[in-house]
């Protein structure tokens, strides 16, 4: 029976906690609104210039713009955009080359600014120089 007793009280302690406050639904206003119009907040928009991989063997990737990558490496495998940025990929049997194009300044064709190279079977960083040597023409 001594037992029993403190499962009984198991329920009475459970009524007396505390509930979980649950989050407002739709705006909450503290106070008065301030009477005028709405203000309309614009997003700032900058240019950040993109920073331009420097290596031996790349000379002829970073600088050129999609045609002439094109000119070097044939149609790409994949050309994917955002917003003003572009990934070209090549690939061939040794290797897969992603070429990331940013424009040089506002309203400027895109260039290659940076390269990634990585096996083709397994996906573990090459040399760069090496998978540009690789899959140019």
């Amino acid at each position: 029976m001594r037992k029993l007793v403190p499962l009984a009280l198991v329920p009475l302690v459970a009524a007396c906690a505390t509930a979980v406050p649950q989050p407002a639904k739709g705006p909450v206003v503290i106070g008065h609104p301030i009477p005028g119009p709405p203000v309309s907040v614009e997003p700032e928009v900058s240019f950040r210039t993109a920073r331009v991989m420097s290596a031996p063997g790349l000379e002829g990737v970073i600088g050129s713009d999609a045609n002439g990558l094109v000119r070097q490496f044939g149609t790409p495998r994949l050309d994917v955009w955002e917003a003003d940025a572009r990934k070209l990929q090549f690939a061939g049997t040794a290797c897969v080359l992603d070429v990331f194009l940013y424009p040089p300044a506002p309203g400027r064709t895109e260039t290659a600014t940076w390269v990634e190279a990585r096996r083709q079977t397994d996906g573990k960083d090459v040399d760069r120089a090496a998978c540009v040597a690789a899959l140019k023409r």
